[in-house]
């Protein structure tokens, strides 16, 4: 079956730069972008990033063993990517439009309902972590 519906010469991949260097630096720019956007224009993305820095400065100091440190790594860096998805999902559905609409609404609440969980997983991963050193 030939692929009809495929079109490899578009704008995107014109925009993104076809492959090599030039993909990943365009990539790299695009993160970038995001990143800034998040910050200055997402209040929930400003207070999760801070949060994690200072738990990523106390990691440091704590008495934790090298694998609860990852955890709690890997958990600080799932709940910055999950705000990341949470405030692409609202751009979107902002962009569609502003009107209140169940659907709309849905997509909102379920990325909230995503950041609630990584942020819930955060704060019992701490406390166990937490736990382990007093105990």
């Amino acid at each position: 079956m030939p692929d009809t519906f495929i079109v490899a010469d578009n704008f995107a991949s014109h925009a993104k730069g076809k492959k090599g260097l030039s993909r990943i630096v365009n990539a790299a720019g695009y993160s970038l972008d995001g990143f800034k956007a998040a910050y200055k224009f997402e209040a929930a993305f400003r207070q999760v990033l801070w949060l994690n820095l200072i738990l990523f400065m106390v990691i440091i100091f704590m008495p934790f063993v090298t694998s609860i440190k990852m955890m709690l790594v890997i958990a600080s860096f799932l709940s910055l990517i999950v705000e990341l998805i949470n405030t692409g999902i609202e751009a979107s559905v902002d962009h569609t439009s502003t009107a209140k609409h169940p659907l709309a609404k849905i997509a909102k609440d379920v990325g909230s309902a995503a950041q609630f969980l990584a942020l819930l997983l955060l704060f019992v991963l701490w406390s166990m972590a937490l736990m382990s050193v007093v105990l």
